[in-house]
């Protein structure tokens, strides 16, 4: 019988050693997400600065349109 569970375990050993590439190929998966996510982070973030320039930079020019409009005005 102790025979018998030695062998079946050993067979799990076996077929456990097959799965550790998976395991590692999971792992490398992983890792790359997790630096991906990252650089989408920093994009976003740079994406949100340039936004705010660009929201700025129109801002400042519509006001400048509209001082020229209300100041070319004849009266």
């Amino acid at each position: 019988m102790n025979q018998r569970v030695a062998e079946e375990c050993n067979g799990y050993g076996e077929k456990n050693h097959g799965f550790e590439e998976y395991i590692q190929q999971i792992e490398k998966i992983d890792q790359q997400v997790t630096e991906f996510e990252a650089v989408v982070s920093m994009l976003d973030k740079y994406v949100s600065l340039l936004e705010n320039k660009l929201q700025s930079a129109l801002l400042h020019d519509i006001k400048k349109l509209q001082y020229a409009f209300l100041n070319d005005m004849p009266t």
